[in-house]
């Protein structure tokens, strides 16, 4: 280094030293004092290896060697790690030995370390990124661009950003979208633009794309294109459209079988679930019947299962409500059947309704989105459900009311018609007794003779007695006494007037008149009356509905019913032994009144009723139960007739009858029939009682 060289150099920010051939410090500058930490005077003359053996040996690799050997500049980085500083060391050789600059270059390897992380993070995101320069070329692409489009970098970079809708299959005008939003980006119109298109990537499967685009401030590319697969978003979104869409469907539903059909075949068309079924509580039975499926589950296993109480994951579901997922079903306990090919599984519950289920043959098919989309698909066959139970309920209560409107009007007539019956017996009975009376009255009041009138009255008698006729015998009707008198206390037979006979003796006490109504047919039109009541009773209560459904003894309410009832409980034989589920009370007035009806036909006659099970013995038949009787007398051939309370069948003077038998039947959901012949007697059924089971 020369001497006029010194005053320049010192000048420069760098840090700059000199070394001789022999790699002595020649010459030092300020900005080299700090960077090694000795002052110029102590390093002036000495050699450089001695000083800083090993700071040489770790920052200043073979290049000063090299330099000095072979006289060619060389350049490296180095790293001050007590001054945290990179710096860029240049040497530069000549025949007085080495000039080295050494310049801080921090910033810009920061700069170079941002850099590099982010491209480590273009690269690592699934994001196809390819950035493009003024000229709308590519300057670079990650592997995820290269993976979308099938090709190499070698054969993007460089290329016009056409090449790209040409790769992906985009079709023109959304390739033409594309080209505004690079230049409104490009030119600032715009500080970034997103758009969505379907395209085609390297395996030929049609999907959806998410194309941001962004400007960016780098020495070549000014524009970066952000491609992001959103296919099963978009999917997702268009399912989740098109089950709101079912809903429709399933809401224009009133039938629960239709409804579950409904939502079946949706989710294996929309959500791609070819194994699915629907299973509805079994509201009498307490079990999940199987109500619909696809056709891969039937396929499958050849049917659904029917699950009972405490039976496998379904009921488990159903019991606490949650949707859960079964990734792999091999190591799930509790299966319902442990040699299910299904490997994987979600279970949603329908409210209180029941279960839908969607299975996989392979394990760990469904993630949370599915999990939410079979979610919503439960949501909205709950609510359909929900609704058409509510139509239902009121449409049973339109008919109930017709029913009951129906009743009332045959109950009018029952009241209408019995007592005006009950009226006319009082009124015939007391005519002809009326009649009797009068009878008798006559032969005695030819026996009296009148005398001729004369200033004192007209005086009658007694002919061949001569004893006048006094007016306290006159004869007066017994019920005609003003009340509170002594009349209505007195016995009527005291105030009948005695009649003579011929002789002039009295008749005897055999003909006195007695109350035109005998104590039994009292007693026996009371009994009718207070039964009329009971029935009317029932009536207002409304005997179309039940109270809690409990299990009981089929023949202990017949023994009960028989008892309470008009016939002889001797009369009564039960056949069968069994249990069933039914209103305890509704049951036993539905046989008390059935019994009733029976004695109304016996006309005092003895009668044996007897009562059997039907359907227990075929698995095929519906069961229930008979009763059979052999009256002599039986009701109407046309059963409506027989079971309507307006009909003018004799024995419906006892009360509504067979009409609340039907009523009390039908509110159990039982069906009623009668058959009838002349020859063997009457023959009840009562079907449909699905819980009835034989005791043994």
């Amino acid at each position: 280094m020369t001497p006029r060289s010194v005053p320049i150099v010192d000048r420069v920010t760098d840090a700059f030293f000199a070394l001789d051939t022999d790699f002595r410090f020649t010459y030092v500058n300020d900005r080299a004092e700090t960077l090694l930490k000795r002052s110029r005077n102590d390093l002036i003359g000495r050699v450089m290896w001695d000083e800083f053996p090993q700071t040489v040996e770790t920052q200043f690799p073979d290049g000063f060697h090299r330099a000095m050997d072979e006289q060619v500049p060389v350049s490296f980085e180095i790293y001050h790690a007590q001054l945290e500083t990179w710096f860029e060391a240049q040497a530069s050789p000549s025949e007085d030995g080495l000039s080295v600059y050494m310049r801080d270059v921090t910033e810009r390897k920061r700069q170079e370390t941002t850099i590099a992380q982010h491209a480590a993070v273009v690269e690592a995101v699934h994001d196809g990124i390819v950035t493009l320069d003024r000229n709308r070329r590519i300057v670079t692409v990650n592997a995820a661009m290269e993976e979308f489009l099938g090709a190499g970098r070698d054969e993007l970079v460089g290329e016009h950003v056409e090449i790209v809708p040409e790769l992906a299959s985009i079709a023109d005008e959304d390739a033409i979208e594309i080209g505004h939003a690079i230049t409104d980006v490009d030119i600032g119109t715009a500080d970034r633009r997103q758009v969505e298109m379907p395209f085609t990537d390297a395996d030929g499967t049609d999907r959806m794309g998410e194309f941001r685009f962004v400007p960016i401030e780098d020495d070549t590319a000014t524009v970066a294109v952000v491609v992001r697969d959103v296919t099963d978003q978009y999917e997702y979104e268009r399912v989740a459209a098109s089950l709101h869409e079912i809903t429709r469907w399933l809401l224009e539903s009133d039938e629960p079988e239709e409804i579950c059909a409904i939502a079946v075949h949706a989710g294996s068309d929309l959500l791609d679930l070819p194994i699915s079924g629907i299973w509805l509580l079994e509201q009498e039975q307490g079990y999940l019947e199987p109500v619909a499926g696809t056709a891969g589950a039937h396929d499958e296993f050849g049917g659904l299962p029917r699950f009972h109480p405490n039976e496998g994951l379904v009921w488990e579901v159903f019991e606490s409500g949650t949707v859960e997922r079964f990734d792999d079903l091999e190591s799930v306990e509790g299966l319902y059947n442990p040699e299910t090919p299904v490997r994987s599984e979600i279970i949603a519950p329908i409210g209180t309704h029941g279960v839908i289920m969607t299975g996989s043959l392979d394990s760990h098919q469904f993630d949370e989105t599915d999990v939410e989309l079979v979610s919503t698909l439960a949501e909205n066959t709950r609510a359909a459900l929900d609704r058409a139970a509510r139509e239902r309920v009121l449409r049973e209560r339109t008919a109930e009311l017709e029913r009951q409107t129906e009743r009332l009007e045959g109950v009018a007539n029952v009241l209408s018609n019995d007592l005006k019956r009950q009226l006319k017996a009082v009124a015939d009975e007391l005519a002809s007794e009326a009649t009797d009376v009068e009878s008798k009255r006559v032969p005695a009041d030819e026996g009296f003779a009148t005398t001729n009138a004369s200033d004192d009255g007209l005086e009658t008698g007694r002919a061949g007695a001569g004893e006048p006729d006094s007016d306290s015998d006159e004869w007066e009707f017994p019920l005609e006494s003003e009340p509170g008198s002594e009349e209505r206390d007195s016995n009527p037979r005291d105030e009948r007037r005695e009649t003579a006979g011929a002789d002039g003796e009295p008749e005897s006490n055999s003909d006195e008149w007695e109350f035109p109504l005998a104590d039994d047919t009292v007693e026996a039109t009371l009994d009718r009356a207070e039964r009329l009541i009971d029935d009317v009773r029932e009536f207002a209560r409304n005997a179309s509905t039940v109270r809690t459904r409990t299990r009981i003894r089929l023949d202990r309410v017949i023994e009960e019913a028989a008892t309470a009832s008009r016939l002889e409980a001797s009369a009564v034989f039960v056949e069968r032994a069994a249990t069933l589920r039914a209103d305890p009370d509704r049951l036993i007035y539905l046989l008390e009144t059935a019994f009733d009806d029976i004695a109304a036909r016996t006309s005092g006659e003895s009668v044996t009723v007897r009562i059997g099970l039907i359907g227990i013995d075929n698995p095929n038949a519906t069961r229930g139960f008979f009763i059979e009787d052999d009256a002599t007398e039986v009701p109407p051939t046309a059963t409506d007739r027989l079971l309507d309370p307006t009909t003018e069948y004799r024995a419906a003077i006892d009360g509504l009858g067979l009409t609340l038998v039907r009523a009390i039947a039908e509110a159990h959901d039982w069906r009623l029939s009668i058959d009838t012949e002349e020859q063997s007697g009457t023959r009840i059924v009562v079907d449909g009682v699905m819980t009835l089971e034989p005791r043994s």
